[in-house]
Formats: C-alpha cells, structure tokens, sequence
C-alpha cells in the first residue's frame, strides 16, 4: 500500500508571522468599525462620569472655596496681602483620589477587553478559541477579570511609592527652614529617588496581566502569566522595546493637546465665576479643565493602539509554548500507548 501524505499541522509558532507593530495595525485597520466605536462609547462614558464626579468633589469642598473668599475679602479690608492655603483641597482630592482611579481602570479595562477579543478574532487559532468557548472554557474579552487585574496590579505596584512618601513627609513635613526635603545620601533618600523607578519596572513586568486576564485567566493566574512572560530573555527586551514608546507616545500627546487646550482656561474660569461669585472655585476648575481634556482625548488616541499591542504581544509570547511537542505530550494517554512498541512496561 502506498505511503499517505501526513496531515498538515495547524501553524503554532513555526510560521513566520508579521511583526508586531504590523500585526497591530493590522487589527486596527480590520476592525476599525469596532474599536473606534467602542472607543468613543468607552471615552465618552467615562468622560460624563468623570465631569459628574468633578462636580460632586467642587460641591463637597465648597465651604472651602468659601472659606478662602471670605478669607481674601478679610485680608483685602485690612490691606494686608492673602495667600490661600491649598492643604484642605488636597486633602479633599486625595480622599476622592480613588473614585478617579476607579473611573480609569474602568475604562482602561473596558477598552483592553474589546481590544484582546479583536485581536483573539484576527488569530489563526480563531477557530480552536471558538471550539474551546463552545464546550464551557472563558470566553475571552470579558470585563471583569480584566478589571480584578488591574485592581490587583495596584495593589502590587503602588504600596511602596506611597509607604516612601508617607515616610519623607514625616520625616521632613512642610519646614521652610529645612534647605532640602532630605539629605542627600541618606537611607530616605535614596528610598525617595529609587521608589518611582522600582515601581514602573513592577508595572512594565506585570503589564501583560491585562491581555491575559482578557484570554481568559483569573486575576492570579493572569498576573503569574505576565511574570512568567516578562521575566525571560525573549520577553523583557519585547516588553520595554514597547512599553517605552508607547509611554513616550501617551505623554507627549497628553502634553500637545493640554497646550492646545489652555485657552480654555480664561473661559471655563469666567463662566465658572460668573455662576457663582467664587473666584477660587472658578479658578481651579480652569485649572482642571485643559487637563481633563487632555486625559480624555489620549485616552481616545493612544488606548486602542496601546491595548491592542499588548494583546498582540502576550499572543505572540504566549504562542511558543503551545508547539508539536507540547501537544504531543498533552494527547491522550492511550494514544502514546497505542503507539508505543509492545513489551513489558516499566515499573
């Protein structure tokens, strides 16, 4: 009897494959409709959201602004000069601090999962995910584990930025006589310089955690994945090659489009006084509104490319693991015996 031909292998990672900025754009020119759409749906939410929170915290310090104008009529009377004391307002933000973060993981979450299932959809192994989705597995793009994960990826990354401030401020405070907030070449320090930098490199090791919390994994297991993926040869120099440019690229946008943006501050500063008669409400949310437009539209710009590349790249460095061999192992058990020679078995 003849030889039959073997049947062809479904490609895993022995196929060349585009490279990653082009397999990005790729999914991004293909499913523009989608993303653009939930791209401005996601944004737009977000940005009401944020404009009703704002107006929630302006109301709740208000009898601070109020305080500080009647301050400044006092001082005026008496032709002494006043300068306002910000420390209750910070006080104010950093309480409401987390409903923002909150608002933003949301949406960041939100746009990582629609971003994950285009890429998922554009995958040569679409069809192997749809059968896996069929018989009861995750369904990749969902939004919940995706938001676990970036709630447990703060939790990971922020506690000792935070601890390292806390420390500096009790130790140093707000003395004018003290000629630098530390000594240089102190323990606090060098704690205080080193702080920031240890934790971007957390979050550049775990900031595949989202793609992989998108395909399907649990907030653990997605974090342990992108551990795993990052802290390798192959995938440390991938990571950073990415995650700096994009960095790069979503603070300049942010910087363009907040200089673009100033002239809104002499109107929403006027308008904001003229409506209420306070002068320091209307001052700093001048203050705030070039920002608040800056945050929302490179959010629009730079999350979709920013969220599609790295659901690219956790697919790409996840890929190299499922090989022939990996497969051939994972078979089942009666197969590899059905092949195996006969003979007696080891003990």
């Amino acid at each position: 009897m003849p030889p039959q031909p073997d049947h062809p292998v479904p490609p895993t990672s022995g196929i060349p494959q585009p490279g990653l900025v082009a397999a990005t754009f790729t999914v991004l020119r293909r499913r523009r409709g989608a993303l653009a759409g939930a791209t401005v749906r996601i944004v737009g939410l977000s940005g009401l959201a944020g404009l009703l929170v704002t107006t929630a915290i302006f109301a709740l310090a208000w009898p601070v602004f109020t305080r500080m104008r009647n301050q400044r009529i006092w001082y005026h009377q008496v032709e002494d000069p006043y300068l306002h004391d910000p420390t209750d307002l910070v006080l104010v933000a950093l309480g409401t601090l987390p409903l923002f973060l909150l608002l933003l993981g949301t949406g960041g979450a939100a746009l990582q999962a629609v971003c994950s299932r285009a890429v998922v959809e554009e995958s040569a192994q679409a069809a192997t995910t749809a059968r896996k989705n069929r018989s009861g597995d995750p369904v990749p793009g969902r939004l919940r584990p995706v938001l676990a994960v970036y709630a447990l990826r703060g939790l990971i990354v922020w506690p000792l930025p935070l601890l390292v401030a806390f420390v500096a401020d009790r130790l140093t405070g707000y003395h004018l006589d003290t000629p630098e907030p530390l000594e240089r070449g102190s323990w606090p320090h060098t704690l205080v310089e080193t702080s920031p930098a240890v934790a971007v490199f957390v979050a550049v090791l775990l900031r595949l955690a989202p793609a992989a919390a998108a395909a399907g994994l649990g907030p653990r297991a997605a974090v342990r994945r992108s551990w795993s993926l990052t802290w390798t040869r192959a995938g440390a120099p991938r990571v950073l090659a990415l995650a700096l440019p994009l960095a790069a690229l979503t603070a300049g946008v942010f910087r363009l489009v907040v200089q673009f943006a100033l002239p809104l501050r002499p109107l929403v500063r006027s308008l904001v006084e003229q409506a209420t008669g306070n002068f320091f409400a209307a001052y700093y949310a001048g203050v705030l509104a070039p920002v608040i437009v800056g945050v929302l539209v490179t959010a629009a710009v730079t999350l979709p490319v920013t969220c599609t590349a790295f659901a690219v790249l956790h697919d790409r460095l996840r890929v190299p693991r499922t090989t022939p061999r990996s497969a051939g192992d994972a078979a089942d058990p009666t197969t590899r015996h059905a092949c195996s020679p006969p003979g007696p078995r080891p003990e």
